[in-house]
């Protein structure tokens, strides 16, 4: 359906595309993937003809309708939610929104010449039935509920949504389009686990073909067939899901650098031939045809080297048994309840993960026990020799806008080594110029590694994290699993990503509307207990 022959391209002197070329067919789910930087989303932009590659072809099969749902999703106001989401159906959107507008005005007791309106109303709504308004109407609800939406929230003007709400509305507008093709890039950014499995199971009853990017190994795992990677200018193409193209890509550099070996082996010994004899006249002749067989010779190019990122977590002092304790917390906002006399002990080495569906209070949990909220009633106390650090989304907020990575680095710790600063920042990615770049211009990825950077430099005992991996890649979730692996001391933590919540939790809390539920096991043993994989899912 998507072809890509030979394509280069270059932004500014940097050279993206050399002769790359791959193909998606209809039906088959392939992930693309690569560094940052390596330039996912500029395939997906020439896919869409938003760029032209500098030479080569992108050919679509003609009648092919493609589904583009991007990070930047544009403006969004003075619709409700479901108009906004019905906006990519195209004629049917504006038959829809003249139809809501004349149910507004039949309601209105002060409306003018009330029998026209009735009349253009009837008008409408026979052309909004004929359209199949009503069934995409209906599917447009099904597919906001699943993406977290309350149906109060649809009917509400799109305008009054967070930016992370938007970008849902966009990604419902894409999938109720069913194009022949879709091209997803992050499609889980912003999303909790019960829209990531609702979301999962949609795309694979989908009968396109799917191109997508995504740092959720899982959820990658679960969807495509097929890997394509980018990498120096590249395109390679692994028939497999993620899992299997990190084996096989293990087995093919392994092969690749064992197979350049051998050469510079058998390369070193016929030089060491000829330097020897070039100058003996009885070795003339041997000499001569081993330097025409080293001319003819194809190199083995090196193995290319991964810039992997391994940070070795220092351990804090030791904490007492008992870390943090709830003791009959009663919170409330406005008219909501989240607890009504809640209790928790959170105990030294426990990596205790929580639970719930949206608005269960997860978050609010987390915050009670740094002290970033108070309890209405009750009393939240941390133990002693506590040392704590915690994480959420707003702390990248807090970022000075005009300072450097370096900056804000050097102004936490201003008593460390400039060595030691430096292997911290190249450790969490900030390397060469990188280093110099203002808080105002990084990426939420960017900014979420600096804040890990500064809060793990100086190690505490108890990590209280609000959904660490949002906005990282899947490198740096791998070195920060591989380095919490390793933490001796105590987590709560808040996340909705599969592969981190199974590798380090071994306590789950399970926040429902009945209570919650504590589970002596980790995420894996939750799924395996409960029957299902997010609250509000049971089987």
């Amino acid at each position: 359906m998507i072809r890509l022959d030979s394509i280069a391209k270059q932004h500014g002197r940097q050279i993206l595309f050399a002769d790359a070329s791959f193909a998606i067919f209809k039906g088959e789910k392939a992930g693309l993937v690569g560094p940052n930087g390596a330039g996912k989303s500029t395939i997906f932009r020439m896919i869409v003809r938003e760029e032209e590659p500098d030479a080569g072809q992108v050919a679509i099969e003609r009648g092919t309708t493609v589904g583009y749902f991007s990070q930047d999703v544009g403006e969004m106001s003075g619709n409700s939610v479901v108009e906004a989401t019905l906006a990519g159906a195209g004629q049917v959107s504006e038959v829809g929104h003249r139809l809501h507008e004349l149910e507004h005005a039949l309601g209105d007791p002060d409306v003018d010449d009330y029998d026209k309106v009735l009349e253009e109303f009837g008008e409408v709504q026979a052309r909004f039935e004929e359209l199949g308004g009503y069934a995409l109407e209906s599917k447009a609800r099904e597919i906001l509920a699943g993406l977290g939406f309350g149906q109060d929230v649809m009917d509400g003007d799109v305008g009054n949504l967070s930016g992370g709400w938007k970008m849902r509305v966009a990604l419902a507008r894409i999938l109720l389009m069913r194009p022949d093709a879709l091209l997803l890039d992050e499609p889980t950014n912003h999303l909790d686990l019960e829209s990531i499995l609702w979301l999962e199971q949609f795309l694979k009853g989908y009968e396109g073909a799917l191109i997508m990017t995504s740092h959720d190994r899982e959820f990658m795992n679960r969807i495509v067939s097929r890997i394509v990677e980018i990498d120096a200018g590249e395109l390679t193409v692994y028939s497999g899901n993620y899992d299997f193209y990190l084996k096989e890509r293990a087995i093919r550099e392994a092969n690749a650098a064992s197979e350049f070996d051998r050469q510079q082996s058998m390369l070193a010994k016929e030089e060491a031939f000829i330097a020897r004899f070039k100058a003996r006249a009885s070795h003339a002749a041997q000499v001569q045809s081993r330097v025409k067989k080293l001319e003819k010779i194809e190199r083995v190019e090196p193995p290319k080297t991964r810039k992997q990122l391994h940070f070795d977590f220092q351990q804090g002092p030791r904490s007492g048994e008992d870390v943090a304790k709830l003791d009959g917390v009663f919170k409330g906002y406005g008219e909501k309840i989240i607890y009504e006399d809640f209790s928790l002990l959170v105990r030294r080495r426990e990596r205790m993960c929580v639970m719930g569906v949206n608005g269960a209070g997860k978050s609010t949990l987390l915050k009670l026990i740094a002290g970033v909220t108070t309890p209405d009633k009750g009393k939240v106390t941390v133990g002693g020799s506590v040392k704590m650090a915690y994480f959420a989304q707003h702390a990248m907020e807090l970022l000075k806008p005009t300072n450097s990575v370096w900056d804000e680095i050097v102004a936490m710790f201003p008593r460390a080594s400039v060595g030691s600063l430096r292997t911290l920042a190249g450790v969490f990615g900030f390397s060469g110029d990188d280093i110099e770049k203002p808080c105002r211009i990084l990426s939420g990825g960017e900014k979420a590694r600096l804040v890990l950077a500064t809060m793990l430099y100086d190690p505490p005992n108890f990590l209280v994290l609000d959904e660490p991996t949002n906005h990282l890649d899947l490198g740096t979730k791998e070195m920060l699993v591989e380095a919490l692996s390793g933490f001796e001391g105590t987590m709560l933590f808040v996340s909705h990503d599969r592969h981190f919540l199974r590798a380090l939790s071994n306590r789950v809390l399970e926040l429902t509307p009945q209570g919650p539920h504590l589970y002596g096991g980790g995420y894996g043993e939750y799924v395996a207990e409960s029957g299902h994989e997010a609250p509000g899912m049971r089987t």
